[in-house]
């Protein structure tokens, strides 16, 4: 009998602690609206400091406090201050690198056999005449290189206009350079020649149809040759027979030994 009413009641207080909803029978959480006073730096501060814990004896306590001898503190109260770093004194960096580089050698001058005897040559210029630079060039590119009386030739029957007065500039250069350098006239050599630009003459107004007009401009040009002494045309001519002669290989009974030029495909061998 007693254990019925007990029965009766403990169902009792089931339901009426879960009700129609059948809620499980659960702790509520708390509130959590106050400000914690947990606070993760001090407990991390706490935790990894050396402590006193497990220490049986408080003189033990008391001698571990007293070996910790706290450091001097800086100037600067901050904690990342450190103490100054005295600079030694650096030396110059000319004196660094001859350290540790190996001593230097004085370096002997190169001799240079320089002769005192200049080369003789002589230059001359035509006076400013009224031409194209371009047309006057063309008469410079055919004489340049060439022995002075071959040039000469040339100029005597070329069709140009410019021929003549070209002509007497060789003749004139030709006088001077035996006459005064003292050069051998038959290793005379026009060695350069070169025109350049002179001022406009004139320039002349051309009338034209329909009320046009135009400007007629008359340009003028110089020329210059340096003579110097060379080869005669015979010393030319035997240098280029020579020449032509040792380019000649042929399979005849005495082997050459010198390579092939030109050879021919290997199967029509």
């Amino acid at each position: 009998m007693l254990g019925r009413p007990l029965s009766t009641s403990s169902r009792w207080i089931q339901h009426s602690v879960a009700g129609p909803s059948r809620l499980p029978l659960t702790r509520p959480p708390l509130s959590c609206r106050h400000a914690s006073s947990f606070d993760p730096i001090s407990w991390l501060s706490r935790t990894l400091s050396p402590s006193t814990f497990g220490k049986t004896d408080e003189s033990e306590a008391k001698e571990d406090e007293k070996e910790i001898i706290p450091e001097k503190p800086t100037e600067s109260s901050n904690i990342f201050a450190t103490d100054p770093v005295k600079e030694e004194p650096q030396a110059p960096l000319s004196a660094s690198r001859t350290s540790r580089t190996r001593p230097t050698v004085p370096l002997k001058p190169r001799q240079v056999q320089v002769s005192n005897i200049p080369v003789p040559f002589h230059k001359e210029t035509t006076m400013p005449f009224v031409i194209s630079h371009r047309k006057l060039n063309k008469l410079g590119r055919q004489i340049a290189g060439k022995p002075i009386d071959y040039a000469i030739l040339q100029m005597q029957f070329s069709e140009k206009r410019a021929g003549s007065k070209i002509k007497d500039l060789l003749t004139s250069a030709k006088q001077k350079a035996v006459q005064r350098r003292k050069m051998d006239s038959p290793t005379l050599v026009v060695a350069e020649a070169w025109v350049n630009k002179r001022a406009t003459r004139s320039k002349k107004m051309v009338a034209q149809g329909r009320g046009h007009r135009g400007v007629r401009v008359k340009r003028s040009a110089t020329m210059t040759v340096v003579l110097k002494e060379g080869k005669t045309v015979e010393q030319q001519k035997a240098n280029e027979r020579k020449r032509k002669l040792s380019r000649i290989v042929s399979a005849a009974v005495t082997r050459e030994d010198k390579p092939l030029r030109n050879p021919a495909p290997m199967w029509t061998w």
